[in-house]
């Protein structure tokens, strides 16, 4: 699951995003308005959820939460403000959001909103990831391979949940990262190349298991059923 968090308070974005990578969402952060639709254009809208803050320099966080409304409708946007009265939360229900939480903010309240607005948005959704023998639940972060389960650590559980929601596309190394590890450079390149070789032993249940991830030198990895 991936999460845009749009807040310019540095101290509150950290510790927002260390909260949900913990939880294994994958996330990204914007510092102002322009930078939040810019992170929403260049991914097509395709965010779990955007948690908005409404106090955000450039563009305010109503017109990013009435730009979003004109793209996606059904985008989850969790409203974070310091704003608090009855008239506020009005504007901000009536600009688009799906539900409201005023600074100061329990975390645990806030990712129980979280997990609430994802679940509501994913209804309609396959719930199990599936390709070959291969399944994956994110409801219960489990993988099994011809009906047996694969042991993941989180990163390997994130990694393998990315692959699946990408099957068939080539996915680069620096998009890998950007997605999985929440790093927009190269220098932990090798980071991906390891995780992937772990994923690739793990996927590897029995011996005509079909490999899945394929190496593409020099561009990235596809996952697909190759003959």
């Amino acid at each position: 699951m991936q999460v845009l968090i749009v807040e310019d308070e540095e101290k509150i974005a950290n510790v927002l995003r260390r909260g949900l990578r913990e939880e294994l969402y994958t996330v990204d952060i914007a510092k102002d308005g322009e930078e939040a639709l810019y992170k929403l254009e260049i991914n097509d809208y395709e965010y779990d959820l955007v948690i908005l803050d409404l106090m955000i320099p450039k563009v305010s966080g109503e017109d990013v939460c009435r730009k979003i409304r004109t793209v996606n409708t059904s985008l989850p946007i969790l409203i974070l403000t310091a704003k608090d009265t009855t008239d506020d939360q009005v504007e901000s229900l009536d600009a688009g959001a799906d539900d409201y939480v005023t600074k100061p903010f329990s975390y645990a309240e806030l990712s129980a909103r979280v997990r609430a607005l994802i679940r509501r948005s994913k209804k309609a959704d396959p719930v199990i990831l599936k390709i070959d023998n291969l399944t994956l639940d994110p409801a219960t972060k489990t993988a099994r391979r011809g009906g047996k389960q694969i042991l993941l650590t989180a990163r390997e559980y994130a990694l393998l949940e990315y692959f699946m929601r990408n099957q068939n596309m080539l996915l680069t190394k620096i998009q890998i990262l950007v997605h999985v590890w929440d790093y927009n450079y190269e220098g932990l390149s090798n980071m991906v190349e390891t995780y992937v070789k772990y994923l690739r032993k793990k996927l590897k249940i029995t011996s005509t298991d079909k490999d899945l991830i394929h190496t593409r030198r020099g561009s990235g990895y596809i996952f697909t059923i190759m003959d």
